[in-house]
């Protein structure tokens, strides 16, 4: 074998800062500071271990760097049902926000929230080094979780109910619940039924709320909500109990019967819509539909659903800027502060109207 092929097969040692100093022709010192832009470099050193840097594509070493600097720059995440549409936009955007800020993000999913199961969570990430986390509080079940445990260090929620004394960042539930009754009201439904989601879910306790009382105050009959998971199976049989309402003969327009649904999620929706579809009842020529979160998909429904859209994105910087505050004011765990000195961020939703709920 040649002495070219011996070479060729071994493993390529990753560049060091040694190795970038001699390239450049300078001490490690220089490399350090050039790594750590130091004010004291002249512009011409920068220039030579830049250039020295990205021919021998050096990376740095982040342990190394956290053992100086006492800062891993990496804020974790806890969150719950990753693979609902909510939670993972939320997981998403706050992934997206922590590299804006500069810092990466460390992410731990729960199949099921328990003070253990959450405890183990936030003690990995610990381990890992994270100077801070989010934690996506969906449900009563999480929030008591949550409560149970001593935090070691600065902590803010998304979705909490604002049950906690810690910082934390929520939509407006209720407000985007409102905005979609009062549409279906305003279009001459004398009532709206509701396919509401888990009751242990806060969104979907909210989401109720707002609905409820925005038919109260305008006088209207309050029918019995259906329950659904969140799925398209759960709101395709409520769709086949609503439709089954209108075939027994209360769909007239200007009745109190089954003429508008508000649907807690856009998944649901689908299955409603599919139900109906099999019934042979038209949307929203006989029944007027609206969902909830502005799936991608919604606006390609048949036919497009009327929606509520939450700006995860905004939930995503909001709640960064929130832990990375804390983290520069020297901010402690999580439990510090009062219920009055916490802070907390309301993001508010915007309804989406399209034709299943109009006639456009």
């Amino acid at each position: 074998m040649s002495q070219t092929a011996q070479t060729t097969g071994r493993p390529r040692r990753a560049p060091t800062m040694a190795d970038v100093a001699k390239v450049a022709g300078v001490s490690h010192q220089t490399v350090s500071r050039v790594l750590s832009n130091h004010p004291n470099v002249r512009d011409t050193t920068r220039a030579e271990v830049l250039r020295a840097i990205e021919q021998l594509g050096y990376r740095r070493n982040s342990s190394a760097r956290a053992l100086v600097t006492r800062r891993t720059l990496t804020l974790g995440v806890v969150a719950c049902n990753p693979t609902l549409f909510g939670p993972a936009s939320t997981l998403f955007g706050l992934e997206e926000a922590a590299r804006d800020e500069g810092y990466m993000a460390s992410a731990v999913t729960l199949r099921r929230y328990t003070a253990k199961a959450l405890e183990e969570a936030i003690d990995h990430l610990s381990d890992w080094g994270v100077e801070g986390i989010v934690v996506i509080v969906p449900h009563r079940e999480a929030v008591a979780a949550l409560a149970e445990l001593r935090l070691p260090f600065p902590v803010v929620t998304v979705e909490g109910g604002h049950s906690l004394p810690i910082a934390g960042v929520s939509v407006d539930q209720e407000l985007g619940a409102r905005l979609v009754t009062g549409h279906l009201l305003n279009a001459g439904h004398r009532t709206v039924w509701h396919v509401a989601g888990p009751p242990d879910w806060l969104e979907a306790e909210a989401r109720v709320k707002g609905w409820r009382e925005t038919l109260e105050e305008a006088g209207a009959e309050v029918p019995p909500p259906l329950v659904g998971d969140w799925t398209p199976l759960s709101g395709y049989r409520a769709g086949q109990e609503l439709a089954g309402r209108v075939a027994a003969g209360g769909a007239r327009r200007g009745s109190s019967g089954v003429t508008a649904v508000f649907v807690a999620n856009d998944q649901m929706a689908l299955g409603v819509l599919r139900a109906f579809r099999e019934a042979g009842l038209s949307v929203p020529g006989q029944v007027a539909i609206a969902g909830f979160d502005d799936i991608p998909e919604a606006e390609f429904f048949a036919p497009p659903l009327t929606t509520v859209r939450q700006d995860f994105a905004a939930v995503g910087q909001a709640s960064i800027r929130l832990l990375v505050d804390r983290l520069e004011a020297g901010g402690g765990p999580g439990t510090a502060g009062s219920e009055g000195d916490v802070e907390r961020v309301v993001i508010e939703p915007r309804l989406i109207v399209r034709r299943s709920s109009t006639s456009l």
